[in-house]
């Protein structure tokens, strides 16, 4: 398999539709991969194989924020009502249920946060190239006309084009939610078919 494009495009062409001749001949590779030489230049080049990452907000920032909402302005202004009309068990219970929605969803989006960066670092897998002979490489060095080779159980590190393939099916629930293997062949598509095809 080679790859094709990363966070940056390297070109807006169509890989799947093109056969795998034109695809080397465009990413200029071979077969045999790219050198070592060429692979640390196009790392330069188009950065790390990996999602940008999201400025990450301070812990008093995403608390804070859990009171940015208009049903919690009600909640709040309900609450400055009822203080005003002397009804102090009122307004503690308002105020606590205000407190208390904003520490679970304060604990909730941090919950989500780590579960996010989990799924990133399970997206960057080891993969085996090759440049010049077979190496193993972390799966943010891949570049733009590595040649990935993909065994049993290994997941797919990059968006890949198939040079060669023997009943090779991928599992693609996590992009597509389909729960059974799609199989893959190296043949060119119509740039019609659906990208889950």
């Amino acid at each position: 398999m080679i790859i094709l494009e990363q966070t940056q495009p390297v070109l807006a062409d169509i890989w799947h539709e093109q056969t795998v001749e034109d695809v080397l001949r465009v990413l200029k590779t071979t077969p045999t991969g790219l050198s070592d030489e060429d692979a640390q230049s196009r790392l330069l080049t188009y950065g790390p194989n990996r999602m940008p990452e999201a400025p990450r907000r301070s812990a008093l920032v995403r608390f804070l924020l859990q009171f940015h909402n208009l049903l919690i302005y009600v909640l709040l202004g309900a609450a400055a009502i009822t203080a005003l009309l002397g009804h102090a068990t009122d307004t503690a219970v308002i105020l606590a249920v205000v407190i208390a929605n904003a520490v679970i969803g304060f604990l909730q989006e941090g919950k989500a946060e780590n579960a996010i960066n989990a799924i990133s670092q399970m997206l960057a897998p080891a993969a085996s190239v090759l440049r010049g002979e077979r190496k193993t490489v972390a799966g943010d060095q891949l570049v733009p006309g590595d040649i990935v080779l993909i065994e049993t159980g290994d997941r797919v590190p990059a968006d890949l084009r198939l040079l060669q393939a023997r009943g090779l099916s991928i599992q693609e629930a996590i992009l597509t939610g389909e729960s059974i293997p799609a199989d893959k062949d190296t043949r060119p598509v119509p740039s019609s078919t659906a990208l889950g095809d």
